[in-house]
This record gives structure tokens, C-alpha cells and sequence, in this order.
């Protein structure tokens, strides 16, 4: 069973930066696609960014589009979360995923971690 682990969140001041890490925990898992969700409490999951493996398309949700990257390593399997000007809004335990069974966008992924949570004080 593939586990993916991520790291790096914390606790924040607005205008600040973070960077989370997500590792799976097999090198020859076959990754298509990795993802990043976050869920703030009473909200729904709500995408983040992805990116697709092989062709490095990378997709963003509208809230975070300009402040954060989402990156790969393909020879380590982990993929990283640059997280720019952070918002008060932007506090959500944040999950990253790999290999969505239908778009990037929809949460329908096969494996996800464990979650981390990031705070950004106002």
C-alpha cells in the first residue's frame, strides 16, 4: 500500500511564505498525477494545484493562482507546495494526492496522505 507523507506546515503571518513536501513512500510507485487539496473546518475539500507527471502541465485553483507553485521531483517522487503571500483564508489542513481517477481537479484520487496543517495569523 503507497503511502504519501507530507511536511511543512506551520504556523504563519499573513504576507508570509511556507513550502510543503509530499513524498510517496515507494520510489517505484507510478505516479500520473499529484495533487494538492486543502480543507478548512466546515468548508468543503477544495483544490489547491496539480501537476501532471509527464508533461509538467500544471493546473491552480482561482484563490491561489498567482501566490503559490506547485512543483516535482520525478527521480524522488515527492512533489512541493510553495506557498506565497499567505492569507488568513489560506488556513486548511492541506493533503496532497496522486493519481486522480477522473480530472485533476476533482478530489477522486486513488491515494492520499495524512494531512498538515497550515495557520496564517491575521
Amino acid at each position: 500500500q503507497v503511502q504519501l507523507v507530507e511536511s511543512g506546515g506551520g504556523l504563519v503571518q499573513a504576507g508570509g511564505s511556507l513550502r510543503l513536501s509530499c513524498a510517496a513512500s515507494e520510489r517505484t510507485f507510478s505516479i500520473y498525477a499529484m495533487g494538492w487539496f486543502r480543507q478548512a473546518p466546515g468548508k468543503e475539500r477544495e483544490f489547491v494545484a496539480a501537476i501532471r507527471w509527464s508533461s509538467g502541465n500544471i493546473y491552480y485553483g482561482k484563490s491561489v493562482k498567482g501566490r503559490f507553485t506547485i512543483s516535482r521531483d520525478g527521480a524522488k517522487n515527492m512533489v512541493y507546495l510553495q506557498m506565497n503571500s499567505l492569507e488568513p483564508e489560506d488556513t486548511a489542513v492541506y493533503y496532497c494526492a496522486a493519481n486522480p481517477r477522473t480530472t485533476p481537479f476533482n478530489s477522486d484520487y486513488a491515494y492520499w496522505g495524512q494531512g498538515t496543517q497550515v495557520t496564517v495569523s491575521g
